[in-house]
């Protein structure tokens, strides 16, 4: 038991009487904007490791407690 081709005709003529031609091209836009959408993200998903990690975080140095003065911050000195 599976659809003919009479079938598939009368239903997509019953469905374009119920919504309309236009509110049809809306839906189908939307959804073509919708899949276009989803198949970017996962293009950007698929991105090496190496471009979407981060920088190491930056470490305190610190010279010996006799020279206390020389104590250099390299978290100051990096921008960003």
């Amino acid at each position: 038991m599976g659809f003919s081709t009479t079938h598939l005709i009368i239903f997509l003529v019953i469905i374009v009487v119920i919504f309309g031609t236009k509110k049809l091209r809306n839906i189908g836009s939307d959804l073509g904007g919708a899949v276009k959408g989803f198949k970017d993200g996962m293009k950007d998903g698929n991105t090496p490791a190496e471009k979407t990690a981060e920088a190491p975080a930056p470490t305190l140095v610190t010279a010996e407690k006799s020279d206390a003065q020389s104590t250099i911050d390299v978290q100051a000195k990096v921008k960003g």
